[in-house]
């Protein structure tokens, strides 16, 4: 047998909870939960920003294209 059985891993929990007790390892818990939620918060924001300055860019090509169209327009107009 080459894995971890299910009886290994409550002892391994066992211990954790003998060495550490509940309280600690529920801070360790929160802390942790903390981080991801921090981790996912920054991700979530860079992908806005990243969404935020693309839509300047299109939003700056569609000026662009539509001062050149009426440039375009006051020549043959002239």
């Amino acid at each position: 047998m080459a894995g971890i059985s299910i009886w290994q891993l409550v002892i391994i929990l066992v211990i954790i909870v003998l060495l550490f007790g509940t309280k600690k390892l529920k801070n360790i818990g929160g802390d942790l939960g903390s981080a991801v939620k921090g981790f996912k918060k920054a991700v979530s924001e860079e992908d806005a920003a990243k969404e935020e300055s693309k839509e300047a860019e299109k939003l700056e090509q569609a000026k662009t294209q539509t001062k050149d169209t009426e440039t375009t327009k006051e020549k043959d107009q002239a």
